[in-house]
């Protein structure tokens, strides 16, 4: 007798903050992001390509970026439900 199991997809939603560069070409200064699962620094990094296109794309290669306030140098880093993004592209001056 096969059994019927329910499967459940957890989401996590995380909101994106654009700064400097990073906003003219995403075209907003916030925004909210859901993905399955717990997604990955790097994973956010690609669904914010896909959504946005080239322009965005070009300047997250040159960007750092902030998992609630804290720098993120490893992009495995998972992010948990309700988290804060932010996007740095680099600041000149001194």
């Amino acid at each position: 007798m096969a059994g019927v199991y329910a499967t459940t997809t957890t989401t996590t939603r995380v909101t994106v903050r654009y700064f400097a560069a990073a906003r003219a070409a995403a075209g907003t200064e916030t925004e909210p992001l859901e993905l399955p699962g717990t997604p990955t620094v790097d994973d956010v990094v690609t669904a914010l390509r896909d959504r946005h296109g080239a322009e965005l794309a070009r300047v997250l290669d040159r960007c750092s970026f902030l998992l609630d306030e804290l720098a993120v140098r490893d992009r495995s880093t998972p992010l948990s439900d309700g988290a804060t993004f932010d996007v740095l592209p680099p600041f000149a001056g001194g």
